[in-house]
């Protein structure tokens, strides 16, 4: 968000002539972060947040592998996939896999309230 033209530098890219929609996506990257903060504290209880989290990460290498296909992104772009999405893939289904294992050991009057 501070830097916007860093990564675009890092990457040996053409910078883009919108830096404030590449700030307004870190912005976003960042909101995440405090859903994650929050959902870490209780992740089972807070499993929506993971699945919106899991989503994503499953969501942007979609889009990276489409953007690359077409040519518009360098295939080198994808390394930002591996240490930002693909690596959460495993731990984000796991905490859902087992929250939905916990939803179904509870009383039918507990999922209600809780």
């Amino acid at each position: 968000v501070c830097f916007p033209v860093q990564f675009w530098d890092l990457m040996d890219l053409a910078r883009p002539g919108y830096m404030e929609l590449w700030q307004c996506i870190g912005m976003i990257v960042g909101v995440y972060g405090v859903g994650y903060w929050i959902a870490a504290r209780d992740p089972q209880r807070h499993w929506p947040l993971v699945l919106v989290g899991l989503l994503g990460k499953v969501l942007g290498p979609i889009g990276f592998l489409r953007a690359a296909m077409s040519g518009a992104l360098p295939w080198s772009f994808g390394w930002v996939n591996v240490g930002n999405d693909v690596i959460w893939w495993v731990p984000f289904a796991w905490i859902l896999w087992r929250a939905w294992r916990a939803r179904g050991k509870t009383k039918p009057r507990e999922r209600l309230s809780g």
